[in-house]
């Protein structure tokens, strides 16, 4: 992407003088370097943590990485979007004639983080064929930790692999930030690499999703971590054009991921990207209809509505089944023969039992031969051959979220579902949604094909202003199904979800960041059937996650996969599940960040900080624990200790020191402390 004039107006006050060598943000100073290249040092660690000097940005020309030669360095005062600060900018020329400005700032609203920005200019008499560009570029050491590192990593892919996961030697993950499979793709453009001593954050602050990749690969005690851009075919650069890269970031920290990426979350919320507040609605735990399939009846809806009812939950959700085809969103007769008449009476059903009434979507996406493509055949993303994209979990065609048939009638819907027929929230489903492919299109924006992929945020904006326009305190859940959330949709969901999760460690980490990214927003731990073993409440609970469940009663589906039928077994544990998390509401209390390494520390463990209370989480996955400790009480001062699941008295403790409770346990451990 080309920009004549972007680096020049960034800063709203430059006022640039002569400068020393070295430049400080907090925890974190960098120091100029030979050939252009600078230092970084960390007051936290215990060990040099970026002990090599690099090349902040970089830039590949015809197959080749270009040389610089430092120009000249200067200081300065930054004021712009994310407060007042220091800035310097560091020039440099190379052989080819392209010049290259690096301006690193430093803001006092975030201390130990330093915001990147490059530019490149054309200044030869030739054109420049631009094969890529780097920016962020560190390598970081280990330091005899097992593993080496631990990371957060915000890819998307069919895989569906963990969100926080450990860094080997041999480690390679590209991260890239576009479509990595026919249905998969986007994510969160930042990579967490930390020790037991401290930690690298990386990422960009562009207010809009852009295809770039963050990769991380390990050889020897180095992870090499950067934000790149690599084009589908050079990118000329003529006489006189400059290039900008995207706005990229460094932060250290120590612990976990958890307080960088709140730290995250805050620069973007300078740039625009707001995470919201949830409706209390959103905190209040759901059933939905999915144990019984596609091929549910009416019937069997309605019929277990008395038993989510008696058990407490507040919400319903009919799923998947009830439209014609993806695309074709009305109702099919062959379960709902008196159509809209039906769907009404059934949300009537829910609303008259004391429910709220959520309906299942999957926006954006159009089975081939349905009516919606035969009246808009130019609604689909095109590729470079012309064939539409395909979302093959669906067997279906993504359709443009810009174009104007696609927008008009999709808000139609919106209307219609909330409107209409009544419910009082959507589920947005599928992996599709979490990014688009660029779009090349005819009829669409053939000379900006990424366009697609930059707006696709607004329209889920549309879907979210559309529903709570027409009713205020409508709940917009987002299941982007195995994705690492696109973290540009999040402003507009206010009730994200473990979203298909392979295991309990998934459902817990997965909760640790979307409640870390957006800390007001509900988290909902996804129906109980996909935990280990099909009842983890432990982890549901100890997380702060929305309860769920699909559980069919008083018998299945016949066409079912498998049982999800409500035995009294089931039901007991369920009861227990819903009274506990009624009483102590912890999905709306604070994870207390700091206390506890989720990655090195073991057990893994959780706090979260809810009227004056703090609860423990303590999960046991590679074996039995003997005794846990608790952190974060008050020096001097005597707790209550309770195991709250189980609902044992375990005692009282009066903090000393290091407060070690001996507890036995092989799974997990929900504990409370209060003050006395």
């Amino acid at each position: 992407m080309k920009y004549s004039v972007r680096l020049l107006i960034i800063m709203t006050a430059l006022l640039l003088a002569g400068c020393d060598s070295t430049f400080r943000s907090g925890d974190i100073t960098l120091a100029e370097g030979d050939g252009g290249r600078v230092s970084l040092s960390s007051a936290v660690a215990s060990a040099p943590l970026i002990p090599e000097a690099v090349e902040l940005s970089s830039i590949t020309v015809e197959g080749a990485r270009v040389d610089f030669v430092p120009s000249g360095s200067k200081a300065g005062k930054a004021a712009d979007a994310f407060g007042a600060g220091r800035l310097m900018v560091m020039s440099a020329k190379s052989a080819l004639g392209l010049d290259r400005e690096i301006t690193v700032a430093a803001y006092d609203r975030f201390p130990s983080t330093l915001v990147v920005r490059s530019c490149y200019v054309n200044n030869s008499d030739r054109d420049i064929a631009v094969d890529g560009w780097s920016i962020c570029n560190l390598q970081v050491a280990s330091n005899g930790d097992t593993p080496e590192f631990w990371s957060f990593q915000g890819q998307s892919t069919e895989e569906r692999d963990d969100w926080i996961l450990p860094v080997r030697p041999g480690f390679f993950q590209k991260n890239y930030m576009g479509m990595n499979n026919p249905d998969y793709g986007g994510g969160v453009p930042v990579v967490c690499l930390w020790r037991k001593d401290a930690g690298v954050m990386v990422g960009h602050l562009e207010p809009n999703p852009v295809l770039v990749s963050l990769p991380v690969s390990m050889e020897g005690d180095r992870a090499s971590v950067a934000v790149v851009k690599e084009y589908a075919s050079p990118l000329v650069l003529k006489p006189g054009e400059t290039l900008a890269t995207c706005e990229g970031f460094i932060s250290v920290f120590t612990g976990d991921c958890f307080g960088a990426l709140r730290n995250y979350s805050a620069l973007l919320e300078k740039k625009g990207v707001v995470m919201p507040e949830s409706e209390p609605d959103a905190f209040e735990p759901a059933w939905c209809a999915w144990g019984y399939e596609r091929r549910f009846t009416l019937d069997e809806i309605i019929g277990t509505i008395p038993k989510v009812k008696e058990l407490g939950f507040k919400w319903a959700t009919l799923d998947d089944g009830y439209q014609i085809a993806e695309g074709d969103w009305d109702l099919t007769p062959e379960r709902f023969p008196g159509g809209d008449a039906d769907m009404k009476n059934l949300v009537e059903q829910f609303h008259a039992a004391g429910l709220k009434a959520e309906l299942w979507w999957a926006p954006l996406a159009a089975d081939p031969g349905t009516e919606f493509l035969k009246k808009y055949p130019n609604s689909v993303i095109l590729d470079k051959d012309g064939r539409p994209q395909e979302i093959s979990w669906w067997d279906s065609w993504y359709l443009s979220p810009v174009d104007d048939d696609v927008v008009r009638e999709q808000k139609a819907l919106v209307a219609k579902f909330i409107g209409e027929w009544g419910f009082d929230g959507l589920k947005l489903d599928g992996q599709h949604m979490n990014c688009v492919a660029p779009d090349f299109n005819p009829n669409h924006h053939p000379a900006d094909p990424e366009k697609d992929v930059r707006e696709l945020p607004s329209f889920f904006k549309m879907i979210y202003e559309t529903a709570r326009g027409i009713k205020p305190h409508a709940v917009l859940q987002f299941c982007p199904c195995g994705d690492c959330f696109s973290v540009y949709h999040l402003p507009y969901v206010n009730k994200t979800v473990s979203s298909d999760p392979e295991s309990s460690w998934q459902i817990r980490t997965k909760g640790y960041v979307l409640r870390a990214l957006a800390p007001k927003t509900a988290y909902y731990g996804d129906h109980i059937e996909l935990s280990d073993g099909g009842s983890d409440y432990q982890t549901q609970l100890g997380i702060g996650a929305v309860p769920g469940t699909k559980f069919t009663w008083p018998k299945d589906n016949p066409h079912v996969r498998r049982s999800y039928v409500l035995t009294p077994e089931k039901e007991a544990l369920l009861k227990n599940a819903l009274a506990i998390y009624e009483s102590k509401r912890l999905s709306q209390g604070e994870i207390v960040p700091g206390l506890y390494d989720v990655g090195y520390d073991y057990p893994e463990t959780y706090v979260i900080r809810k009227d004056g209370v703090m609860n423990y989480a303590f999960y046991a996955r590679n074996g039995k624990v003997d005794s846990v400790e608790l952190r974060g009480l008050e020096e001097g001062c005597t707790y209550k200790i309770t195991d709250y699941y189980n609902h044992v008295d375990l005692g009282t403790v009066t903090v000393s020191g290091r407060t070690v409770l001996p507890v036995s346990f092989d799974h997990a451990l929900l504990l409370e402390a209060v003050k006395l």
